[in-house]
Order: structure tokens, then C-alpha cells, then sequence
């Protein structure tokens, strides 16, 4: 059976993006779901001195090793100040001292949301432009505005944007 791993860019104990990506995975047909937490990965923040006198630390290896090991991320990004979060930015950089291409072209669904009506979009739009240039194969992308309007009981409430996001899901499905 193929893998996923799922995942937000945040490590709020009360995401709305782990929500996201936690239902968004629950959508793919097939697959054994592996749920991450960032918490789980604690690091140091990043900085060449550190690296020179401390190595690269174990989680940054094992973050990269489930990536390497799983068929297919769902990522749902959380937005701070108009980009990602500053934990997950510090896992990206970390594991891209281990391998430029750290998502190994890994077939990809790339989310975000907030509270907002822009859902995340900014952080979404940067982490397209980025992401292909470190090995992202990016299948389908899918942004929630406004979480709490939108999402309830781990679902998506909003007709309309349920079947958006069933479209992206069915993109990651026939990657995988």
C-alpha cells in the first residue's frame, strides 16, 4: 500500500492547517496516512555557526528521511507576516543543508488557510515559487479562506470549496 505523509507548516497545538491537511488526506483513496506534528521535531534555529560546531541535528535527518521514504506530502502552510511560518522555515532550511532537492520530487499537495479571507494565499504563492527549485513536484494546490466560516468538524462546510479541493485530491491520487 502507498504512503502519505501529512502535515502543517505550523506547530500551533491547535492548527487549522493540521486540520486542513489532516482532512484533505483523509480525502485520498488508497493510501496509508502518516500524520506529523512539527513538535514532535524540535531544532535549533538555523545559523551556519551552529551547523559548524553542532553538525546537523537529528531531526532535521529524520524530518528528510520520511519524506524520502513516503509516496506522496500533503502540506498545509501556515502564513505569519506574508510568508510561512518560522518553525517550518527552519525545518526547510535544516533538511536543505541535508539535500538541496529535499523533496525528492515527491508528488505534492500544497495547501494553506487562516482565519482571513486571503486563507494564507501570500505564503501559498511563495512556497510554489520556491518549492520546485528544492525537488517539489507540486500536483494540485488548494487555499481555504476564512477557516472558521468554512470548516467544521473536521470537514469542509463549503460545498463549492469541497469540490475544488476534491479536484486537487484527485491530482495527488493519480501521481501517486
Amino acid at each position: 500500500m502507498k504512503t502519505i505523509i501529512a502535515f502543517a507548516g505550523s506547530n500551533s497545538k491547535t492548527s487549522i492547517n493540521k486540520e486542513l491537511a489532516k482532512y484533505a488526506a483523509s480525502l485520498v483513496d488508497g493510501v496509508e496516512v502518516n500524520v506529523l506534528d512539527l513538535n514532535d521535531f524540535e531544532l535549533p534555529l538555523y545559523g551556519m555557526d551552529h551547523e559548524l560546531s553542532h553538525g546537523i541535528p537529528e531531526n532535521a535527518q529524520i524530518f528528510l528521511d520520511l519524506i524520502k521514504s513516503t509516496d506522496g506530502i500533503v502540506l498545509s502552510l501556515a502564513e505569519h507576516n506574508g510568508t510561512y511560518a518560522t518553525v517550518f522555515k527552519n525545518l526547510f532550511d535544516w533538511m536543505s543543508r541535508i539535500d538541496g532537492k529535499l523533496w525528492s520530487d515527491k508528488p505534492m499537495l500544497l495547501m494553506a488557510t487562516s482565519p482571513g479571507a486571503r486563507g494564507g494565499s501570500t505564503g501559498l504563492e511563495i512556497a510554489k515559487g520556491r518549492f520546485g527549485y528544492m525537488g517539489g513536484n507540486i500536483v494540485g494546490s488548494f487555499n481555504l479562506p476564512s477557516f472558521g466560516d468554512n470548516f467544521s468538524d473536521g470537514k469542509i462546510i463549503n460545498e463549492e470549496l469541497n469540490k475544488e479541493l476534491l479536484e486537487e485530491v484527485k491530482q495527488l491520487e493519480e501521481s501517486l
